[in-house]
């Protein structure tokens, strides 16, 4: 039969390109005795890890070598740190290998996969002794073969001759791509177009080959075995299926997989003859085989069976340690394989260790330690060391396995071990065990253990006996014990004696004569017999000696021939040489002295020159006196003396008991007395004050009463100093000082007046007092100022100054201090100084001083106050919506007066319009302090703002008195009104505040125990604001009635009138005082406000009760219009008891309206008034200074907005409805 189609063979060639490093590690194992017990220096890389390449499934190593590793070693991959422990938790494939003692940390990857396929780095951690190092980064290159490779075409319907086909071969899942070639009749098409794609998985990539073939007729048994001989079987077996069923046959198929006999084992002692045979069976034709290791090519020679189908190839080979870990394989192949089939065997390789090496010294003291060292060369399996002293194994050793040649691993045990002198001549030794040849070595050395002499003792006179020089001391040295035995050696004081006696030895061990005769030098020698050996320990016994002989000689040394006062004498008494050292002792007369006794020398004959120095101080009661000097010897009971007279020259001395400072008090007569003696007694006397001869025709004050004694009449404190007295004779002059203290009282001044210090500095008075004497406590300070103050200061003083300390110094703290210095002589000084405080101006802010109203028909003016507080002077700056003002323009007049730290400043707006000055009025304040600003808004009239703050001042049983802070009063006189209820109330109660403006009121007639509800609202003739505080309701419940009303009332009133006295008598006491501190001073704002107060008290409790129905109310409608509100009030006139008491600013419940008719020409008569203030207010602007000012000058609410303004501002021609308009 023919084929249907051409027979196509396809060959898939993959090339994977294995770069592998291979590294040959050369290391050299230095053995120290001493190893360095840290780090030593900066941490490096020995071997940085290097781009790999391998095959999937396969097991890749990166390696990575540090010196000196000090920091945490790790493994990164892809910027991951895999951790690092060596086990490397997580990642199961992955573990770091190799000697971590060599500093091998190696990245060792099993069974490597496609995500394996990354960069990777080596990175050590920082130290305390090195920086962090990183690696180069590498590649971990995978490369993976191609899946199965299949053919595509057109199936569908059958091939005819000479028309031209398309066949694809698909290599899928390749990496890198696969190269496909494709063949006819074994003849490969180079027509071939291949394009890859992506394959399966990232990185994977699938091989397209299209040929154009254009059909023939063909035998079907040769298609079939060219697809057997160049197909492998996985392909071929659904196409052999396929064409099974048309009874075909195939006679060309690739061999069977090799197999390799001979190698029971992997594992093979090195120095075995192996004999392995690779049989590979089937095929057409049989298969061509061939051996490699390590990919090198060993044999080529192979046989065929053509009977039993086979191909055998033999390899004989000697095992040598150089073939451990060799990869043996076999391959076969024949004309139909796709690509060589093989078979790998890897050879372990059981080498004993070359040689065993014993190092370290066999030589030790007893109690010390030997260091030794065993170590072997390389083996496989690693061998194990075991030490052995005598019978007996030690296990203290450490055991350090390395990498050696041919795969194997070296061995090294340290061993650290304390030995004992039963230990001496034991051997030691160091066996070698290969578990897997069981190989086994020896290598031993015996122990020599030095220790020093048990024992050493003297057989000599005891410790302390007193000898005489001249007589023969038998000194005998015994040593026992001692490996080897001791040799004994003479010393005296360090130093070695030759002795002419030998060493004698017996069974105790050695000993040793020594006779000595003694000399003078033997006293206090030290004889010392010690005893060594190789041990290098010295054992020793002494003795010191005592020899005994007399002293020889006393004398006295003078140096000095002639002597005088002021000087010292220097005396040296010498005793000869001596044993026991002889005491010296010193007199002056019959008074014992102490002298200076010098270290004994050794002298003469080893015996003790000892020596004493004696300085004496020469003065006057020193002359004629005699000085001795004894040695005795209390052994030999002999004492020697010997003395010196003394003849002293000296200057005029003054006696002890000389005065050198003499006090007076000013204006009395002071005496300065002299007390004088000299050798020879001869000599003269004069007085000198400021260099200058003390004579009375200098000044008839000077008298000398008798001898040389100075007097001086009527003493003033320019007599006050040091008065120098010079007396001389033949050896010289001397002089005192008698010091002339003139006492007197003190007069004060301050240092610096006036102190300016800014609010919470610290601030120093500081007054200097000129007195004397200058006493501790002699300052005091007191407050000048008005009132009192708790705390004065922190008061302190430094010699003649006074200080006065105030820290963190307040504006009330300003004013004056008196400091006054008191000595004890009368009369004391005192003198006033001024305390400034300097602060940054703080504005006025209340609600009052916010809003400003006017009706804004241009008829009338209105003044907007800006009132500052501040030190030094404040000045004001006016803005108009942001705008600074232009004064220059008539339209706008300011004036600032000054009082004190206040400071005020009136802008006035001439002709008010609505529509020009209705706006937001900045006044600014600022001093060298700071700085300070309030927006003032001017507006029409309108209805006041809501009081706020309502609380409770006091409650009774049948009373409540409340207080408030007002609000905004709308340009217009504002009254108050509280309202009230309880429990059992119908409605609310009203009640109108009287006197109208006041702040606080009274509600009586109230129930006991009763709960009452307040609150409290304000009017104007415009209107009612609402209630206080957003209307909250003040809950009050008033108390028992458990005291008598009288007696209440009683106690009250005596209050009231015991406060009223005092307020009286406080006002005229401060007006008095600022009288006569200076005319144009005022009071303050705050002063006249509390004295008006007062005072309107006062007229309040005098007036006399007279009724009226105006004070309760009930409110019957709450209409705020005042057109309604005349009949808003239901009046109980006809049966209250209620009274009230009239003033002059008293206005209506709801608006205002005059209480008789108006007189004809009144209104001419009130404009007048009104041009004065105006008037009065801008030429006042001109003045710096006012005098006197009340309480309208200060509160805007009575200075605006008081009544008689208020009348200028309603006398005009606009209607009522456009007065209070806002805009």
């Amino acid at each position: 039969m023919y084929c249907i189609f051409p027979t196509i063979s396809v060959i898939f060639s993959l090339s994977l390109s294995l770069s592998l490093s291979l590294f040959s590690l050369s290391l050299s194992l230095s053995l120290s005795l001493s190893l360095c017990a840290g780090v030593c220096g900066q941490q490096a890389f020995r071997t940085e890890p290097r781009n790999l390449t391998v095959r999937t499934g396969a097991t890749a190593l990166l390696k990575c070598e540090v010196l000196r590793a000090s920091g945490s070693v790790q493994w990164v991959k892809d910027g991951l740190l895999l951790g690092p422990q060596r086990s490397l938790p997580g990642h199961p494939r992955y573990s770091m290998t190799g000697d971590q003692d060599r500093g091998q940390y190696h990245l060792q990857i099993e069974d490597v996969r496609l995500e394996d396929d990354s960069p990777y780095e080596c990175q050590v951690g920082r130290s305390k002794t090195s920086r962090p190092i990183v690696s180069r980064t590498v590649w971990l290159n995978v490369q993976i073969p191609p899946a199965e490779p299949y053919f595509e075409w057109d199936a569908g319907k059958p091939w005819v001759e000479g028309e031209e086909y398309t066949v694809t071969c698909i290599a899928p899942d390749a990496k890198p791509a696969a190269d496909v070639l494709i063949y006819k009749d074994g003849d490969e098409l180079t027509d071939i177009e291949s394009f890859t794609e992506s394959g399966s998985e990232d990185k994977l990539q699938n091989t397209h080959a299209e040929v154009k073939y254009r059909n023939v007729m063909i035998y079907i048994g040769l298609c079939l075995t060219a697809l057997f001989l160049y197909l492998p079987p996985s392909l071929l077996l659904p196409l052999l299926l396929r064409y099974l069923s048309l009874g075909l046959a195939v006679s060309e198929v690739p061999p069977q997989a090799p197999v390799i006999e001979g190698l029971r084992s992997q594992e093979v002692k090195a120095g075995t003859s192996l004999r392995l045979v690779c049989l590979s069976y089937g095929g057409n034709p049989l298969a061509t085989l061939h051996w490699t290791k390590n990919g090198e090519v060993l044999s080529t020679n192979w046989e065929v069976d053509v009977v039993s189908q086979k191909a055998s190839s033999g390899l004989n080979m000697q095992v040598q340690p150089e073939d451990n870990g060799a990869v043996l394989c076999c391959e076969s192949v024949n004309q139909v394989s796709r690509s060589p089939q093989s078979i790998t065997r890897t050879l372990t390789v059981l080498f004993e260790p070359a040689e065993v090496t014993l190092l370290g010294s066999f030589e030790a003291v007893e109690g010390n330690q030997v260091t030794l060292c065993c170590h072997t060369s390389s083996s496989n399996p690693p061998v194990h060391i075991r030490w052995w002293l005598g019978f007996k194994e030690l296990n203290n050793a450490t055991v350090t396995i390395s990498e050696g040649e041919n795969g194997g691993m070296m061995t090294m045990s340290n061993l650290t071990y304390t030995v004992s002198r039963e230990e001496n001549s034991l051997p030691l030794t160091c066996e070698a065990f290969n578990r897997g040849t069981r190989y086994s070595s020896i290598k031993s050395q015996p122990l020599s253990v030095y220790y020093p002499p048990q024992k050493v003792w003297l057989d000599a006179p005891p410790e302390g006996t007193l000898l005489r020089s001249g007589t023969t001391v038998r000194l005998v040295c015994f040593s026992s014990g001692g490996n080897p035995t001791g040799r004994l050696t003479w010393m005296k004081n360090n130093k070695t004696v030759q002795v002419p006696s030998k060493h004698v030895e017996s069974e105790r061990g050695v000993s040793r004569e020594f006779l000595l005769t003694l000399q003078p030098s033997d006293n206090l020698a030290t004889y010392r017999c010690d005893a060594t050996n190789e041990a290098k320990e010295i054992r020793s016994a002494q003795i010191k000696l005592l020899v005994q002989f007399p002293a020889v000689s006393v004398k006295i040394l003078v140096k000095q021939k002639e002597l005088r006062a002021g000087r010292s004498l220097s005396l040296d008494c010498l005793a000869g040489s001596s044993n026991p050292k002889a005491n010296i002792s010193w007199s002056l007369g019959s008074t014992r002295l102490n002298g200076v006794e010098q270290a004994p020398k050794r002298a003469e004959f080893g015996g003790l020159s000892v020596s004493s120095k004696l300085t004496l101080p020469l003065g006057s009661e020193h002359h004629g006196k005699r000085v001795s000097c004894q040695a005795f010897s209390s052994l030999l009971s002999e004492g020697v003396n010997t003395f010196y007279v003394l003849n002293v020259l000296f200057p005029p001395e003054f006696a002890e008991d000389q005065p050198s400072e003499v006090q007076i008090v000013e204006d009395d007569t002071a005496t300065l007395p002299i007390m004088v003696s000299a050798n020879p007694e001869d000599f003269t006397c004069e007085w000198l004050f400021h260099g200058e001869k003390v004579v009375k025709d200098r000044d008839h004050r000077y008298h000398f009463p008798e001898g040389w004694a100075l007097e001086i009449w009527n003493v003033t404190r320019r007599d006050a100093g040091n008065y120098r007295v010079e007396c001389s004779n033949a050896e010289g002059k001397r002089s005192s000082i008698i010091k002339l203290d003139v006492q007197y009282s003190p007069t004060v001044k301050m240092k610096t007046d006036p102190v300016f210090v800014n609010v919470g500095d610290t601030a120093d008075l500081m007054c200097e007092a000129d007195a004397n004497p200058i006493t501790p406590g002699m300052f005091s300070w007191k407050w000048m100022g008005e009132g009192e103050v708790e705390e004065l200061g922190e008061q302190s003083e430094d010699g003649a100054t006074g200080l006065l300390t105030l820290y963190e110094v307040t504006r009330a703290q300003a004013g004056p201090y008196q400091c006054t210095a008191d000595n004890e002589i009368a009369p004391p000084g005192s003198v006033v100084g001024q305390l400034v405080v300097r602060f940054a101006p703080e504005l006025q802010k209340g609600p009052q001083w916010r809003k400003v109203a006017s009706r804004g028909d241009g008829s009338t003016d209105v003044d907007v106050l800006c009132q500052a507080e501040g030190v030094p002077r404040v000045t004001f700056t006016w803005a108009k919506n942001r705008v600074p003002l232009d004064f220059p323009n008539p339209r706008y007049l300011e004036r600032t007066v000054r009082e004190g730290a206040i400071h005020t400043s009136t802008l006035t707006v001439v002709n008010v319009s609505a529509a020009l000055d209705y706006a937001i009025f900045t006044c600014t304040a600022r001093n060298s302090q700071g700085e300070d600003n309030l927006d003032i808004q001017l507006l029409s009239t309108s209805y006041p703002d809501p009081p706020s703050d309502l609380k409770l001042l006091s409650v009774a049983s049948d009373s409540v008195t409340l207080e408030w802070m007002p609000g905004f009063d709308g340009g217009l006189i504002q009254n108050f009104r509280v309202r009230y209820q309880w429990a059992e109330s119908a409605s609310y109660l009203y009640v109108d505040v009287f006197p109208p403006r006041s702040t606080v009121y009274t509600v009586t007639g109230l129930k006991p125990v009763t709960a009452y509800n307040f609150s409290v609202n304000a009017i104007n003739s415009m209107g009612e604001s609402s209630y206080a505080d957003n209307g909250a309701k003040l809950t009050v419940t008033t108390l028992d009635a458990g005291v008598p009303l009288y007696a209440v009332a009683v106690l009250v009133g005596g209050l009231l009138l015991l406060l009223n006295a005092v307020g009286f008598f406080l006002f005229i006491r401060r007006w008095r005082r600022r009288k006569k501190k200076g005319k144009g001073r005022g009071l303050k704002g705050e002063d006249l406000k509390g004295e008006d107060l007062v005072s309107s008290s006062s007229r309040y409790a005098s007036r006399e009760r007279i009724n009226a129905s105006a004070q309760r109310t009930l409110l019957i409608d709450t209409s705020s219009d005042p057109d309604s509100s005349g009949s808003a009030y239901e009046s109980y006139g006809g049966e209250s008891s209620h009274y009230y008491y009239p003033t002059e600013a008293y206005s209506p419940a709801l608006y205002p309206h005059p209480e008789s008719p108006e007189e004809p020409g009144e209104e001419s008569q009130r404009q007048p008034l009104c041009r004065r203030i105006y008037s009065s207010l801008r030429q006042s602007d001109k003045q710096q200074n006012v005098g006197w000012r009340g309480a309208s000058d200060l509160d805007p609410t009575s200075s605006v907005y008081n009544s008689t303004a208020y009348r200028c501002r309603k006398d005009s021609d606009l209607p009522f409805e456009l007065r209070g308009e806002l805009v």
